[in-house]
């Protein structure tokens, strides 16, 4: 295996760089959408249902959720951050939704800190995902290391994350993508968790969802385009000129959201899929719901609530489960699978 290419130190130091240009800076993409917007709701004037008839919850990897929200993977590792886990994770076990948690990577490089992460005793009936960087099964990390961070999450399942594009322009990136698929057959052959493929915001194509599918991986999580842009995080964090240049060059790479939820369902009618890049509101979550994902995952408006309140966090739930029933209610679907089956979204291009 690879060395680390940086120092436990310079991996906490990236985290909390990571949250403040999240809130800081303007790093989402440009000129990129994730194409929601390309699809509208056909409005049914008489709905012919009670607005309390409506049930938003459905399953996931067997477990029930009030909502099909899922609180997207975000951070860790540092005392900021360790607020920003406690008020979401107390926030999923209000409300009954998924939750992950940022990259532990850091972690495991630095074991003081793992208690940022340890959220179960917060949340102790969600649906919780560990979180590691695929790249790192080829730096040090196998299968004795992940089922150390699903412990220390007490975790449901492990999120792979998988970034090239991030990692080639981060100042120290860990950019040996070789032999990855082979590594997570024998994690996923091994671990007693499902294990997830996620992008970080450039997506997740049909062909290679069926590459990960083929190696066993159990879910997907799309993270495609038109959110925060990686790239420019990083861009942000650079040492040199050239890292800037690219962070910009590429600001806007990547495949839109809506286009990775319908390849991929048109292929793989059962795996289960996450929707999420870019996602801001309810209605985006009823759209990527109706367009065939089964939950949906927002980051950016649960990190900023988070950072401001408990109750920044409690009224931003509130919203997005409003926003959803108010979907369901003027199209006239009762339940998520109806709004599936409904034909009630469609195309305006």
């Amino acid at each position: 295996m690879n060395p680390p290419t940086s120092t436990p130190a310079q991996t906490q130091n990236r985290k909390a760089d990571h949250i403040r240009i999240c809130l800081e800076e303007d790093v989402q993409c440009r000129q990129v959408s994730t194409g929601l917007e390309r699809y509208r709701f056909t409005h049914c004037c008489l709905p012919e249902c009670d607005r309390h008839d409506i049930d938003i919850s459905t399953n996931f990897l067997g477990k029930h959720l009030n909502a099909p929200l899922l609180i997207s993977s975000m951070t860790g590792g540092t005392e900021r951050a360790g607020i920003i886990n406690r008020r979401l994770a107390e926030v999923a076990q209000q409300y009954k939704l998924a939750m992950g948690v940022g990259s532990q990577r850091v972690a495991l490089e630095k074991p003081q800190v793992a208690d940022t992460f340890a959220i179960r005793k917060y949340a102790p009936d969600v649906l919780l995902f560990a979180n590691l960087g695929a790249v790192q099964l080829n730096y040090q990390c196998g299968v004795d290391e992940c089922l150390r961070i699903i412990d220390i999450l007490e975790a449901d399942a492990l999120i792979l994350h998988i970034n090239p594009l991030q990692e080639f322009i981060q100042p120290r990136g860990d950019t040996n993508f070789r032999g990855l698929f082979d590594k997570i057959a024998n994690l996923c052959n091994k671990l007693p968790v499902p294990v997830i493929a996620k992008e970080v915001g450039n997506g997740i194509s049909a062909t290679m969802a069926a590459q990960l599918i083929s190696v066993g991986i159990q879910a997907i999580d799309v993270a495609g385009a038109g959110g925060t842009s990686w790239a420019l995080v990083e861009s942000e964090r650079a040492e040199t000129p050239l890292q800037r240049r690219l962070g910009k060059t590429f600001a806007d790479w990547g495949i839109p959201t809506a286009e990775c939820i319908t390849s991929i369902r048109a292929q793989f009618s059962e795996i289960p899929l996450i929707a999420s890049g870019g996602l801001r509101h309810g209605l985006d979550v009823a759209k990527a719901i109706a367009l065939g994902a089964d939950i949906a995952g927002l980051a950016m408006p649960f990190l900023q609530a988070a950072d401001v309140s408990a109750s920044a966090l409690q009224e931003l739930t509130e919203v997005l489960i409003a926003e959803i029933t108010t979907v369901l209610f003027c199209t006239g679907n009762r339940t998520l699978y109806q709004l599936q089956h409904s034909n009630s979204l469609q195309s305006i291009q």
